[in-house]
């Protein structure tokens, strides 16, 4: 099974987020694969580039 983290199953505004808040990229990696999908399917939901940023920023709060 491919691991979730891989940028490709992820939606580009989470990727990009991720790319400025490092300490939330690691966070994500090492949550559980479940966790990992509730993020994933969060992630879908967001839209704006400042909605995205903040959940991002709530993963590490």
């Amino acid at each position: 099974m491919r691991k979730l983290s891989d940028p490709s199953e992820m939606p580009i505004g989470l990727t990009m987020a991720f790319a400025e808040n490092t300490d939330a990229m690691r966070r994500f990696a090492a949550m559980s694969e479940a966790d990992q999908r509730g993020v994933l399917a969060r992630a879908r939901g967001v839209q704006s580039k400042e909605e995205m940023q903040a959940y991002v920023q709530s993963l590490v709060k």
